[in-house]
């Protein structure tokens, strides 16, 4: 195919596409509508379609789809064909402004929280021109938004969109108090590092619970974990690396900035990291990402783990999150800069974002939570539930001179009169980074670590945008009023250091200290699991901030909390029926089966020699024996609770009880059939072990 750049974005209807096949009229028309959101014209609209179809047939599309984003967590898709009846009997390639514009995909069958009825059917998907139209095998995929009848969005771009807005609305406010009239707007930009598991799918399928729930339900830890720690960075083997290298291949077609990827620190684990995009564009290509990775481990004859905990005892997969905001003319809001304005301005977008952590911690937390990544935070791998921010030691060191102004004692005594006396010019990278850090600053942006590896961005990304845009709101409502712009700045600047810094720490957020003095010190909230943070949606203050930046209605928050909690509902379940499943027609069968064969030895031997002991076979045999009873009893427990759990109405009592009575007594059934695994043989245990799992790509 040639260097990477001859084929980088060859099946995107990118702006290289657009600029060769439109006039410039029609061009520079949709150019706006891009950039500044401007009304697009149906007779544009049916020119750029025309291109659109025109550029994807050559490509051998056959098929157009708009693609959107449900709130079932993955993408959705419905193909129609470019055909239309022509008068010789023949058929035309067809494609309108109109079917580019909008289509009508039956709403009654995706989660919508209450927002619609079964019966009311209609809905609505309406095509995002920010994010580029692409070809997806012999289909035109149109990127779009999904809506109901009313209007009420019932996909993940839509809100996503609107945050972005308002945080661009806020910013801007403040960008214009410091003088910055050439910017036009301001963009936050999202690069998600993403984790994964490879394991051989002849395995795969030989595991109830990886087919049925994506993470195995049982399994006794293997001899070799992640101990040695010579996974990590270490040499790529080689099914691994041509797996590798067809992935970025089929994501540099899609223009899919695909940079880093190396072995993460389980085995069996990696991880593929893309260059910075803006948001809903970095979402869409993500999702891709998530997609695409699935489809070539088929081709190679593996199966690609998305769960953030496949395996229990070794690392979960995560999603790194790294935020910024930019203006369209370059300047990362997040950077340090020369002069002492500059800097002002930093520090003022730095405290907009250590104040909207604080102020809706909970809005972050409960935005990475599902029942998958309920097992990863806080597991000694991942940050903890209790979201902190890190900054290092510098800009801390700078932080508390400004809180008690006294001159910062770094590279340059200085008073901190914002915009008034010298401010120190900082380094970029004087720090170190810190993995343990629920939200670290990494430099010009920061890197939010709660995300599971299966979960979108947009969720994360859209609270994110929100919180930060309410904090620039309260600035620039001060600023805007303030009859002395600097001296306003800087008390406003040194009140949220003092109102927030309980959200500040630099330590080890594995240490158990930490999370005790979070919470009863300095009363951050932790929510270890989904039933615990998402009613919080609903709290007041979330709603009131949501709504006034137009991201939510507030019947759109509440059919999200009802969405996210049938969901966690829905996915433990199906974990407790599988294991159900599992435990009565291939543990318990193995055990007794194995049982069995000790018995016969047991006689063998005796009718050999009545004086023989089998002191071995006969201990294994008690052990399995009990074993075996538990198991059963166990599973019977187990059975029973999930009938119970059944009979609830109410989605927020159902999570509770599956939180306090459904995990507790799944743990007990696994801990009993892991110990049985650890005492059969192994030519007998019915599917495949971890030590097979995880060491089976070569």
């Amino acid at each position: 195919m040639g260097t990477v750049s001859d084929y980088f974005g060859c099946l995107v209807f990118d702006d290289r596409v657009m600029k060769a096949s439109l006039s410039a009229e029609v061009y520079q028309s949709l150019r706006k509508t891009i950039d500044q959101g401007a009304k697009l014209d149906l007779s544009v609209a049916n020119v750029v379609a025309a291109a659109m179809k025109d550029w994807a047939v050559a490509h051998g599309a056959t098929h157009y789809t708009h693609w959107f984003q449900p709130l079932t967590g993955i993408t959705a898709e419905k193909h129609d064909s470019f055909i239309s009846p022509a008068p010789d009997g023949g058929v035309i390639m067809d494609f309108s402004g109109k079917e580019l514009i909008k289509g009508e995909p039956d709403a009654s069958s995706f989660p919508s929280g209450g927002l619609r009825a079964t019966f009311e059917a209609r809905g609505y998907t309406a095509w995002d021109p920010t994010s580029y139209a692409f070809i997806k095998g012999q289909t035109l995929c149109v990127p779009t938004a999904f809506c109901s009848y009313g209007g009420e969005a019932l996909d993940k771009k839509t809100p996503l969109l609107r945050s972005m807005e308002a945080l661009n609305r806020q910013a801007m406010r403040i960008l214009k108090l410091f003088g910055n009239d050439d910017v036009k707007c301001v963009r936050t930009s999202v690069g998600p590092e993403q984790e994964y598991f490879l394991i051989t799918r002849e395995l795969y399928e030989k595991r109830k619970d990886l087919v049925y729930t994506g993470r195995t339900l049982f399994g006794a830890k293997a001899p070799k974990g992640q101990e040695m720690d010579d996974h990590y960075f270490g040499v790529i083997k080689p099914r691994v690396a041509a797996y590798m290298a067809d992935l970025n291949e089929e994501l540099w077609k899609l223009g899919i900035l695909a940079k880093t990827e190396h072995n993460e620190v389980a085995p069996a684990q990696h991880e593929l990291a893309p260059i910075y995009t803006t948001t809903n564009v970095a979402t869409d290509h993500n999702q891709l990402t998530m997609e695409i990775m699935q489809k070539v481990a088929a081709k190679h004859g593996l199966v690609c783990l998305l769960h953030e905990k496949p395996f229990a005892g070794v690392n979960g997969s995560g999603k790194h999150n790294n935020w910024s905001i930019a203006t369209d003319t370059g300047v990362n809001l997040l950077s340090p800069g020369e002069t002492p304005y500059e800097n002002a301005q930093f520090l003022l977008f730095l405290c907009a974002v250590i104040k909207a952590v604080d102020d809706y911690q909970d809005l972050l937390r409960l935005s990475v939570a599902t029942a998958g990544n309920d097992h990863r935070l806080g597991a000694n791998e991942a940050p903890p539930a209790v979201v902190s921010i890190f900054l290092g030691d510098e800009l801390s060191a700078i932080l508390s001179a400004i809180e008690e102004d006294r001159p910062y004692e770094g590279t340059r005594k200085t008073t901190m009169k914002l915009g008034v006396d010298v401010l120190p010019r900082f380094a970029r990278d004087t720090t170190d980074r810190n993995r343990t850090s629920p939200f670290a600053f990494t430099g010009n942006k920061f890197e939010f670590r709660m995300l599971g590896s299966s979960n979108s961005i947009a969720c994360a990304n859209m609270m994110l945008n929100a919180a930060v845009a309410e904090s620039l709101r309260i600035y620039a409502d001060r600023l805007e009023n303030a009859r002395d712009f600097e001296t306003t700045l800087h008390e406003m600047i040194k009140k949220t250091i003092k109102d927030h810094k309980r959200i500040l720490f630099n330590g080890n957020g594995y240490d158990d200290a930490w999370i005790r003095e979070a919470v009863e010190v300095r009363g951050l909230s932790n929510y270890p699991t989904t039933p615990d943070c998402m009613p919080h949606l609903l709290d007041e203050k979330n709603v009131k901030m949501l709504t006034s930046h137009k991201v939510f209605s507030e019947a759109e928050l509440h059919s999200r909390c009802e969405i996210m909690l049938e969901n966690y509902c829905k996915t433990v379940i199906i974990e407790a029926n599988t294991m159900v499943d599992m435990a009565r027609k291939q543990i318990l069968p193995a055990v007794e089966g194995y049982c069995s064969e000790l018995a016969g030895t047991i006689a063998a031997k005796r009718a050999a020699a009545a004086d023989i002991s089998c002191g071995y076979e006969s201990g294994l045999l008690r052990k399995l024996s009990v074993l075996t009873d538990q198991i059963a009893i166990c599973t019977d427990e187990l059975e029973a609770g999930v009938m119970e759990v059944s009979a609830c109405t109410d989605t927020i009592r159902e999570s509770e009880k599956i939180r306090d009575e459904i995990l507790g007594k799944m743990a007990s059934l696994r801990a009993v059939a892991d110990e049985a695994e650890t005492q059969t043989a192994e030519k007998y245990w019915p599917f495949p072990t971890y030590g097979a799992l995880l060491y089976s790509v070569r």
